[in-house]
């Protein structure tokens, strides 16, 4: 493991020396500095993870080194030295970015207390960044599948709004279409993404209780308010909100809501101080808002205001080109979880899976491709590996189900049933036919006596 680099920066040698030798005891890699100008070299050379920095040095005062530093690098963790009665000059260190100071005569217990909680405090900050460039990588625009014409404008819209700095977006398309999403992608390609992204949604949060998860409550605003609650705007302050199915909204919390927008400022539950907020609102809904606007169960004007810049989601069923793309992508996701070696998909699921409507949108071609790779073992996605009962209310099942079975009224050779659920048997099974056999639940030497019966197999 990597000793944490510190340098101590003092005109005096034997505090150098003393802080040199404490700290080398405690694991750290250290090394000093008896000037501003040889600590700015030593910073630009080496990359230290932490400056114990004198502010009262001979030429160039603590203050400019701390200046210099933060413009090498802006995440350096840099601790002023101070001597008793310049506290001022110590306040001011820490407006300019030092992470804190510490008076001389100073007790080494209590300096290294001070190290150790400094660069505890730069891991943090790393690990945050690693976790955001994570999170950008993960929900940015490039990871977005889609080939079709219409998914094609959609992310051209994600791209222009990111780059604006658009108040509110009105996300509209039926479930598991992907708004979520695309919210996310808006607020990961835009210049706010590393603040809050919030999301709640609406319908799930009983409207007695959106008000304070959206706007935060007082202590004692009512009776379970026990101690002060900052909600979603408030802590989503600089970034972006989600409100999912905002068509559920009622119209009470509706109007409060339209005041936020319009004033960019708000009061808790029970509060009575403003307190201003500086949030991307993007909203969604699988509902006709205009529809429920007729119906007075949504307000025009808040419809009018969450809408500045509309985005609709179009179905699956209408962008089939998007579908195979998908199914890969899923394929690829989930053999990777799983530990699957599933590479492929046969040529009787991928027309399957093309011609399907998808009623669940992507989210339930999601959750098929994701239950066919922790089932089935094969190298190949085949159409007996999906759901049975997708199969039968396509139709795709053929009159092998006895419920489907209808006598024409002329009558029919029993012969010819036999030979239609032999063909539909192996055609399901994609010429296996120790799989054609099993759906009908004969013993494979029995079926291929059939298959040699009825002109399968010669």
């Amino acid at each position: 493991m990597r000793k944490a680099k510190i340098l101590v920066v003092d005109d005096e040698h034997l505090i150098r020396w003393s802080l040199e030798q404490s700290l080398r005891k405690q694991g750290y890699d250290v090394q000093t500095a008896p000037s501003g100008e040889e600590a700015l070299r030593l910073i630009q050379e080496d990359s230290p993870d932490l400056v114990l920095l004198d502010i009262q040095l001979p030429g160039m005062d603590g203050l400019e080194v701390l200046s210099r530093a933060k413009e090498l690098d802006d995440e350096l963790i840099v601790i002023m030295v101070t001597a008793l009665g310049v506290l001022e000059t110590a306040v001011k260190a820490m407006r300019m970015g030092a992470h804190d100071y510490i008076n001389k005569p100073f007790n080494l217990d209590e300096l290294a207390i001070i190290v150790r909680k400094a660069l505890e405090t730069r891991e943090l900050r790393k690990e945050v960044a690693h976790l955001r460039s994570a999170q950008t990588s993960k929900y940015g625009i490039d990871n977005i599948i889609g080939k079709s014409r219409a998914m094609g404008q959609v992310l051209d819209m994600v791209r222009k709004v990111a780059k604006s700095d658009a108040s509110t977006v009105l996300i509209q398309g039926e479930s598991g279409t992907g708004k979520e999403l695309i919210a996310k992608a808006i607020h990961y390609e835009s210049a706010r993404r590393d603040k809050p992204f919030m999301a709640i949604n609406c319908a799930a949060v009983p409207a007695t209780l959106l008000e304070s998860e959206l706007l935060g409550h007082e202590k004692g605003a009512f009776t379970d308010a026990k101690v002060q609650k900052k909600g979603l705007f408030e802590t989503a302050d600089g970034g972006t909100i989600f409100l999912d199915e905002i068509g559920d909204m009622e119209m009470g919390m509706q109007a409060k809501l339209l005041r936020v927008l319009e004033e960019r400022s708000f009061r808790r539950v029970g509060g009575t101080k403003e307190i201003p907020v500086d949030v991307r609102v993007v909203s969604a809904t699988n509902q006709d808002l205009l529809k429920k606007i007729e119906a007075k169960e949504f307000r025009n004007d808040l419809y009018y205001r969450l809408q500045v810049i509309p985005i609709y989601l179009s179905p699956l069923r209408d962008r089939r080109e998007d579908i195979m793309p998908l199914v890969d992508f899923f394929i690829g996701h989930f053999s990777r979880e799983f530990g699957k070696n599933v590479s492929g998909v046969s040529k009787m699921a991928r027309k399957f899976l093309e011609e399907y409507e998808w009623p669940g949108n992507v989210r339930e071609l999601r959750n098929i491709i994701e239950r066919a790779i922790i089932l089935e073992n094969e190298e190949t996605l085949m159409l007996d590996h999906l759901p049975r009962e997708l199969i039968s209310r396509t139709g795709e099942s053929g009159g092998g189900s006895p419920l489907n079975l209808r006598i024409p009224p002329e009558g029919i050779d029993i012969e010819d049933v036999e030979r239609e659920l032999i063909r539909q048997s192996l055609e399901l099974a994609e010429g296996n036919q120790s799989k054609a056999a099993k759906k009908l639940n004969l013993g494979i030497d029995a079926f291929r006596y059939r298959m040699k019966k009825f002109g399968f197999l010669v």
